[in-house]
């Protein structure tokens, strides 16, 4: 008995300080958990979602997953240059029902409300460009670099991109043979040729910076003149880096044709009343249950609503620390997970009043009530948890988010109901019965 208090002082102090954590973490924002907020989904933050379907019809099964891969890592370039706080950009599969794997790209811009605008810029090819500094820029310091623009301190060659014949994976060879630093190299067309040798030949000793989607990835010295249209991109890639760049600028346009399958735009005052209302939803079905489990369940309904309040702090805590992408449907998810818990505290309780009808003390009663209700418990959660494994994997967005949420409260219910509620109620159960003692501990409309 003494050992089950000093658990229960243990877990009151760990609802305490998880629930400060969580409140902290998101309501101040000079706090150090401040990092830890919660990651809102486009519906309640606001902002514009872009779904396309990628077209691989013409890639090997085997190289399917490596050119997605290369998708996503192209276009998170390419929103990356619009500075969205906390984009969002993923792959999934779709339509296994069907027997048909579509592959598609989720792209969400969390405050970005021109939809044509984000639809062009993604939709653009990789900038490749080669750019030399500009004279005035030459004697600058390396604090004055900072301060300039890249328009201000580079200017165009006319080589970029449309003048490339191929990329391709190469490596550097170190005196003992062995394979170095992964390169890229270049090779251009005819046109291409022409110009690279034109200016390598009149910028001799000069930096030829190349320069991908905006951003520099490699800084040459010019040290001879190249006529024969070939070029290498050294820098500190590793081998992946190196390879999926060359994939990306062998396939043009971008790594996998994709087709633009539907937009949503969201609004961040409608964002914000979804938000409020999941949360409003959330507080009052828990007060209504926890009236429900003092009022019938009496003093075990009222250490089974302390075993919710530490689900309920500890699923937060995970949605932080994983992290969960809420969402609307996710916030649906963790209500329900909430029933869930309830089932398991209500099957132990009738568990338990059985016992007691049977004249077992409270403390036997207690002990047979959670090892036969145990079962039945075990089952229905495993049985929640397939359905949630389920959706999670043939499901597509909002119902991941809905699956993962609702998966994630069933597990954490799982423990509070069977070792929390346990630990409670075990600390505070009589090692003597009386009239006034069986009616706290029993449950109905009327004293039995």
């Amino acid at each position: 008995m003494f050992k089950y208090r000093v658990w229960s002082v243990f877990l009151i102090i760990i609802i305490a300080v998880l629930g400060f954590f969580v409140y902290d973490s998101q309501a101040n924002p000079q706090s150090r958990f401040a990092k830890y907020k919660f990651t809102l989904g486009l519906d309640l933050n606001g902002g514009t979602e872009l779904v396309y379907r990628a077209d691989v019809s013409r890639i090997p099964e085997s190289e399917i997953s490596g050119a997605m891969s290369s998708l996503r890592d192209v276009i998170e370039r390419r929103v990356n240059v619009f500075g969205v706080s906390e984009p969002v950009v993923q792959v999934e599969e779709a339509g296994l029902i069907s027997g048909q794997k579509d592959q598609r790209l989720m792209v969400e811009l969390p405050g970005v409300a021109d939809v044509e605008q984000a639809i062009k810029m993604l939709g653009e090819t990789p900038r490749l460009e080669f750019m030399l500094v500009r004279p005035e820029a030459k004697g600058l310091s390396e604090a004055e670099l900072k301060t300039k623009s890249v328009d201000e301190v580079f200017m165009p060659t006319g080589i970029t991109g449309a003048l490339l014949s191929k990329a391709t994976l190469e490596f550097t060879q170190s005196n003992q043979g062995i394979a170095g630093k992964p390169t890229v190299g270049l090779s251009f067309n005819a046109e291409g040729k022409e110009l690279f040798a034109k200016v390598t030949r009149e910028n001799k000793g000069q930096v030829l910076a190349i320069f991908l989607d905006g951003a520099p990835i490699s800084t040459p010295v010019i040290n001879d003149e190249i006529t024969d249209g070939k070029a290498v991109i050294s820098g500190s890639f590793t081998r992946d880096e190196a390879k999926a760049l060359v994939r990306n600028l062998n396939y043009g346009a971008l790594p996998v044709p994709i087709e633009l399958l539907s937009t949503q735009t969201v609004g961040p005052s409608l964002g914000v009343n979804a938000q409020q209302a999941g949360v409003k939803a959330g507080v009052v079905g828990f007060l209504i249950l926890a009236l429900f489990l003092v009022l019938y369940y009496r003093l075990p309904g009222f250490v089974s609503v302390v075993s919710l309040l530490m689900y309920a702090v500890v699923s937060l805590v995970l949605f932080k620390f994983i992290p969960v992408t809420l969402t609307a449907a996710g916030i649906a998810g963790f209500i329900l997970s909430i029933g869930m818990a309830v089932d398991a505290n209500v099957l132990i309780f009738e568990r338990f009043k059985e016992e007691l009808k049977k004249g077992n003390t409270i403390s036997d009663a207690m002990s047979l009530g959670f090892s036969r209700a145990w079962l039945s418990i075990r089952d229905s959660n495993i049985s929640s948890m397939i359905t949630a494994l389920v959706l999670f994997w043939l499901g597509t967005s909002a119902v991941k988010g809905f699956a993962l949420t609702f998966g994630i409260g069933v597990l954490v219910s799982m423990f509070t109901a069977i070792t929390v509620s346990r630990t409670f109620l075990t600390a505070i159960s009589p090692k003597t019965d009386s009239a006034f003692k069986r009616f706290l501990f029993s449950n109905g409309l009327h004293i039995r």
